[in-house]
């Protein structure tokens, strides 16, 4: 998966900017609806072994490298989900489902599991037999998905080891390759596979999406091209409609990961920013105060495992107006463990004319985020530092300050 940028809807966090002075204290609140994965009829382990049961075919190989590929193109993981598969063979995660022709390919991969279920219908405790149909309707609604990490050293032939994320933060875990002897006798043999194996040869781990229901900075910008010229996606707070003259804005210029913080199994580190401000703040006068208010803008940045190490470039606009009323900013970067859902409220403050103008925002995050950094940023430092690399925890960010 490509780095990528998304604003969020109602996930978990991460940092924050906001202006001068500031205080915070953390709320806890009601547990997300999300807190646990989505289940389907079937476990991970049981969607393993089926995909190396079935007797997959160049094409079927090329469908899942198509959706991969098409998945990390659009900003996301290397994941090809199963609503995807079943409703439309070889899209990616933000693909277009409606126009993608399902026909392109002759046999798509769905036929076979189909035909495996009606070959082989799981039973539960209660020995109640599952029919194909209802285990096809599971898994397209769940949040289930093959993740093909290194999916751009594929060498187009070899099959792959399937192997499943444990959920355990091991590192290590059995995986199941189909063999057919010179007699056509098949097997499914067991063989364990760690990152290592994954870097050589073709893997598929049947784990659960995590970032799908984001929109990624490329699907972004070719619904909003005007986002190239700097243009920033906001959560609450109004701006005021007339542009200063004249004025800088702060941004990001590249980002450097130095570790993954999730196991291989479970694909790529989710890295969540927010950025609150007073956009355009120009107020010299009490009455022009009232024009004011506090304004967030989230995003993430997904690097994936093979991207660990490297500078990634891009544009990511922080501050729109960065007035020489704004003084420092505080910034929170976390990568999303999911958890309780809570809420930490900032309190900003402004001086115009020797008086101080509060703005009150609350940011919220999830108990089991691991915060990547967080603390304040002086203008002076910024400005002195724009274009050079600076360590954020396990991350290099450089910051520039460009003139418009």
């Amino acid at each position: 998966m490509k780095n990528f940028i998304c604003f969020l809807k109602n996930a978990a966090p991460a940092a924050l900017a906001i202006l001068a002075a500031f205080s915070c204290e953390r709320v806890d609140v009601n547990p997300r609806d999300d807190g646990m994965p989505m289940s389907s009829a079937i476990s991970l382990p049981e969607v393993a072994k089926m995909l190396s049961s079935l007797p997959l075919e160049a094409e079927h190989l090329s469908e899942v490298h198509d959706a991969v590929s098409s998945s990390s193109s659009n900003g996301y993981d290397e994941e090809y989900t199963m609503g995807h598969l079943m409703s439309s063979p070889g899209s990616g995660v933000g693909d277009d489902l409606v126009s993608k022709a399902p026909s392109r390919y002759r046999k798509p991969l769905r036929d076979l599991i189909a035909e495996y279920y009606r070959r082989n219908p799981p039973t539960r405790a209660s020995s109640d037999i599952l029919e194909a149909g209802a285990i096809l309707d599971s898994l397209s609604a769940s949040d289930v998905q093959i993740y093909w990490p290194w999916s751009e050293n594929w060498d187009g032939k070899t099959s792959p080891v399937v192997t499943f994320d444990p959920e355990n933060n091991s590192t290590k875990n059995v995986g199941y390759e189909r063999h057919v002897d010179s007699e056509g006798t098949v097997t499914v043999r067991e063989i364990y596979v760690d990152e290592d194996v994954a870097r050589r040869r073709p893997v598929w781990v049947v784990n659960r999406n995590s970032d799908a229901g984001f929109k990624s900075l490329e699907m972004l910008l070719k619904e909003n091209p005007s986002l190239e010229e700097g243009g920033v996606i906001t959560l609450g707070g109004r701006m005021p409609a007339n542009k200063s003259a004249g004025n800088r804005s702060l941004m990001i210029d590249s980002m450097k990961a130095l570790r993954n913080y999730d196991p291989w199994f479970a694909g790529a580190s989710e890295f969540f920013f927010k950025v609150g401000s007073v956009e355009k703040f120009t107020a010299s006068t009490e009455e022009e105060m009232l024009r004011y208010s506090p304004s967030i803008t989230d995003f993430m940045v997904v690097m994936r495992r093979s991207q660990i190490g490297e500078n990634i470039p891009f544009k990511v606009v922080l501050v729109s107006d960065w007035t020489s009323q704004l003084e420092s900013c505080a910034m929170m970067i976390s990568e999303d463990d999911g958890g309780t859902r809570t809420v930490w409220n900032c309190s900003a403050t402004v001086k115009v004319q020797s008086k101080s103008y509060g703005f009150d925002i609350s940011i919220p995050f999830n108990t089991r985020d691991d915060i990547v950094w967080r603390g304040q940023l002086a203008r002076n430092y910024l400005e002195a530092y724009s274009g050079s690399p600076a360590r954020f925890g396990d991350i290099e960010l450089t910051f520039r300050i460009v003139d418009k």
